[in-house]
């Protein structure tokens, strides 16, 4: 009876998931929505996130790469892919621990698969990441002019990013419309984890510890999108790491929301 109650809710969890992607013209919509609704009444509109981008990058490149002694040539590259994505990263993570508390007033008001705001979520963040794939355009068209088929790799590799962000949508959710310290705590150790990868250091900067970036998923996830659009294959490491990390989070997070999705309801 116990098992067979169980597989029923890993049925509904999966069902939930599927429902929501399958929604694509709900989420779509919603997300894109919610970019313009940020920017209304302004010429630029979601540019302004791009401008935003390219003074940081623009400041900081030459400044770091005195201070790592690191020829401007290749590092303004590797900090304007590395900031640009860790932004991305950074975006999902933190706005996964609200996505549920956000979505209140639909969760309690509208009956649809409570994935369809992590998808939403996840949208509205490729939105704003795809406009600032603007900096990187001009900054890798300036300093690496010349086109490596490598590059296509990226495509791939933002897509796993894309798609863990779905199962880390769902568990932080989940997590934290149970625990309301649990944001804050989250947006604390991925301001830490910010120093802790290579964004704007390089691996090979650490020597014989390399190990420490290396135990860092983060940086693998990181390295399959950045090392392509630099003309380069990711460590060999990083794809079977980004896999596995992959197959684990899903099978983690299924479980969990299987157990706990009718009370999120409750607890939002």
């Amino acid at each position: 009876m116990a098992d067979a109650a169980r597989a029923g809710r890993v049925t509904l969890a999966v069902r939930d998931i599927l429902r929501a992607v399958a929604s694509v013209h709900v989420w779509h919509l919603m997300g894109w929505q919610e970019v313009r609704q940020r920017y209304r009444r302004s010429t630029l509109g979601p540019f302004w996130m791009t401008i935003s981008m390219g003074v940081l990058v623009a400041g900081m490149g030459p400044l770091y790469g005195r201070l790592f002694n690191q020829n401007i040539s290749e590092y303004f590259p590797f900090l304007a892919v590395g900031i640009i994505v860790w932004q991305l990263i950074f975006n999902l993570i933190q706005e996964s621990a609200q996505v549920f508390i956000g979505a209140e007033q639909y969760i309690k008001q509208v009956r649809m698969p409570l994935t369809l705001h992590v998808l939403r979520m996840v949208w509205r963040n490729t939105i704003v990441f795809a406009h600032n794939m603007v900096v990187v355009v001009l900054v890798l068209a300036f300093f690496l002019p010349t086109y490596s088929p490598v590059a296509l790799l990226a495509l791939p590799g933002l897509a796993v990013l894309l798609v863990n962000a779905i199962w880390l949508g769902i568990l932080l959710g989940t997590l934290c419309a149970r625990f309301r310290d649990f944001p804050p705590l989250i947006a604390m150790l991925a301001s830490v984890a910010f120093f802790l990868t290579p964004v704007m250091w390089r691996k090979e900067q650490l020597g014989q510890h390399t190990w420490a970036a290396e135990i860092n998923p983060i940086y693998h996830f990181m390295e399959v999108v950045r090392a392509p659009l630099l003309g380069q294959l990711p460590a060999p490491l990083s794809w079977p790491v980004v896999c596995l990390v992959t197959v684990v989070g899903f099978a983690a997070t299924v479980a969990l929301f299987a157990r706990y999705r009718s009370r999120i309801a409750y607890w939002v």
